[in-house]
């Protein structure tokens, strides 16, 4: 997967950047579709997936904030289906 804009052309986005820290973790294509489905269904994501990075633009909205957003991608990474992958600090 690979998205064909970049983050600063749409402000409207937050961007979260996931690395692989375990070469035994899987692949970014498995965890990316697992780490889609465990954030909150409402939410307006665009992935791009590489072999050990994935990158997320989540759409921001009226209710949740940018540290929302990180917050709940760290307690999505704590699931053990996300094992080996962290947000990039």
């Amino acid at each position: 997967m690979t998205a064909q804009w970049d983050v600063e052309d749409t402000p409207g986005y937050v961007e979260v950047v996931t690395v692989r820290e375990d070469s035994t973790a899987p692949s970014a294509e498995t965890t990316v579709i697992r780490l889609l489905g465990l954030l909150p269904a409402h939410w307006r994501c665009v992935p791009e997936a590489a072999e050990d990075r994935i990158r997320l633009w989540i759409a921001r909205d009226g209710a949740t904030t940018d540290t929302d957003i990180h917050r709940a991608v760290r307690a999505v990474l704590s699931d053990t289906a996300l094992w080996g992958w962290a947000e990039q600090s």
